[in-house]
């Protein structure tokens, strides 16, 4: 590839994620997909999530399809009716089965969002009780950075999602400028509602984001269960790893 056209945003679930591909799919020289690995990951695992067969039916089932199509920018308009320069994809790190190479990610240009354990498991338990430790991905984003970072020879630019709601602007700008792409400020807000690139798993999981016109400001701490406090200690070292590298605007 003569430029790296595929942006790969790294999250795991109850993240800012639906939000950040909000932001990119305004820009109208984006396109975005929404979850690339998820009918991969529910085939192959057996897991039984929300909708499961739905995004299964909805969805490639087979990972090196899913991969040869994260590297080939659609000719196909984007939602403003123009042939898109960049092909944003929201990937969960859960999904990212150990079967699934990785070699592909060192032609896309890489970031990773994060939020604090304890905010991700009290959000996640909203929605289907009792998370375990596979299920919010903090394990397997840790493993991916390093892996990615081996990869490509440098660590990949990594935003909090704290830092994204407090200074929506600033963080973008920063984040813009180290995947060496332009900022549009049209990342900075979006019309409310449904979008056709949403994954048919909306129904369930994008209520906020579709009443949503932008970023919130940042919430106060939430508590969390008790019983759910050594799932988020056991995930705090992984958040870590990766919140040393956060970008400060």
């Amino acid at each position: 590839m003569s430029e790296k056209s595929a942006l790969a945003m790294w999250s795991g679930p109850r993240n800012i994620s639906t939000a950040m591909m909000r932001a990119f799919e305004n820009r109208t020289d984006t396109a975005v997909w929404d979850e690339p690995f998820y009918a991969h990951y529910l085939s192959t695992t057996g897991l039984d999530h929300p909708m499961r067969d739905a995004v299964i039916d909805a969805g490639e089932t087979d990972a090196d399809t899913v991969i040869a199509r994260c590297l080939k920018t659609p000719s196909r308009p984007n939602r403003h009716r123009a042939v898109p320069r960049f092909w944003f994809q929201k990937h969960m790190t859960m999904h990212m089965q150990p079967e699934i190479p990785l070699d592909w990610t060192a032609e896309a240009r890489n970031f990773f969002l994060i939020r604090r354990p304890e905010a991700v498991i009290a959000s996640y338990h909203d929605r289907r009780a009792d998370p375990t430790s596979d299920d919010v991905g903090f394990e397997r984003q840790a493993e991916l950075f390093t892996l990615i970072t081996q990869l490509q020879g440098s660590a990949p630019p990594v935003v909090d999602s704290d830092t994204v709601l407090a200074a929506p602007e600033a963080t973008l700008r920063a984040l813009c400028n180290a995947l060496a792409i332009p900022f549009d400020p049209a990342m900075l807000s979006w019309p409310p509602g449904a979008r056709n690139d949403d994954g048919v798993w909306a129904a369930h999981w994008y209520g906020s984001v579709e009443t949503s016109t932008g970023f919130a400001p940042p919430r106060a701490p939430r508590p969390l269960p008790d019983h759910l406090a050594p799932l988020a200690e056991a995930c705090r070292p992984h958040y870590e790893t990766l919140a040393v590298h956060a970008i400060t605007p």
